[in-house]
């Protein structure tokens, strides 16, 4: 039988939602991060030792969840800042405010829980919208479903594109017989100074030791699933989920060619898009939308 209940990890109080052999761990009070899914015993997500828990966002594990926007944005050639449609600058980190940020428990049940962000003085200053955005954990007998739902409170249209940063657990030696297998797609990668390159042919299956999936975006031509299938175990990630909004891209990522974990990130769009557009999400106000995924252990 599932259930929910407190887990003392790495001197941190988790919520942990499942039964013995397939459970979640979630850190509401960490950017509401799923930090560990087990499924028949087994880590599926990659969690560091020796987590620094004073500085959450840098963690290397589990899913920071990213939100407002996805990866860099520029202003006047300064990263870390954008400009709205008033012409005013705001700052804001690298994949947004939502994984250094507290959530509140919204929902919750013997196999699922809803954590819940909502705009304050902490959100204001680098984005300076009312809203509410949360994500909603299923667990599943096969996987887990991700729903990020993302609501205006406000008055005026409030422009986002949010996403995952799934670390999967991969030791590095397997990264040569592990293939990636994407739907159509068209690559494309983002400069140094923000600007994005010119959009290349995507392939349909990749092995993960090649050097062009390293900081990818892989845009969608459609829906489908992106299969991941390592030595022992083959995941698949549903982007076609039923009620979802479409998921604009795919990217793929990891910090170096000896670390023991591969992302694959689905997102909303593309980075830097509240300036060039590919991706931008508007939504009016008192509206809603919700972006679902749906990870399965296939074999």
């Amino acid at each position: 039988m599932a259930s929910q209940s407190i887990q003392r990890f790495q001197n941190q109080d988790l919520i942990r939602v499942g039964n013995d052999d397939n459970y979640l761990l979630v850190a509401p009070q960490y950017g509401g991060r799923l930090v560990r899914w087990v499924r028949n015993g087994e880590e599926i997500l990659y969690w560091p030792d020796a987590a620094d828990w004073s500085r959450p966002a840098k963690i290397r594990g589990g899913n920071p969840l990213l939100f407002p926007f996805i990866g860099r944005h520029f202003a006047d050639g300064e990263a870390g800042r954008w400009r709205d449609g008033n012409g005013t600058i705001h700052t804001l980190p690298q994949h947004g405010f939502a994984r250094d940020l507290p959530f509140a428990v919204a929902a919750g049940g013997d196999d699922k829980i809803v954590l819940s962000l909502e705009s304050s003085g902490s959100t204001w200053a680098g984005y300076p919208y009312p809203f509410r955005f949360q994500a909603g954990y299923d667990l599943l007998e096969d996987g887990v479903e991700v729903a990020l739902r993302t609501e205006n409170t406000g008055s005026e249209p409030l422009p986002y594109y949010a996403g995952h940063h799934f670390y999967f657990s991969l030791p590095a030696a397997h990264r040569s017989d592990t293939r990636l297998l994407l739907p159509e797609t068209a690559r494309v990668r983002q400069e140094p100074d923000g600007r994005l390159t010119n959009t290349e042919p995507g392939e349909p299956a990749y092995v993960l030791d090649d050097g062009r999936l390293q900081d990818t975006f892989h845009v969608l031509r459609g829906g489908g699933s992106v299969t991941l299938a390592m030595p022992g175990r083959t995941l698949a990630i549903d982007l076609d989920v039923p009620g979802s909004v479409a998921w604009h891209a795919v990217t793929t990522w990891s910090e170096s060619e000896a670390a023991d974990f591969y992302c694959v990130e689905p997102w909303l769009g593309l980075p830097d898009a509240i300036h060039h557009g590919r991706g931008l999400r508007w939504l009016a106000p008192g509206e809603h939308e919700t972006a679902v995924c749906r990870l399965r252990v296939v074999a």
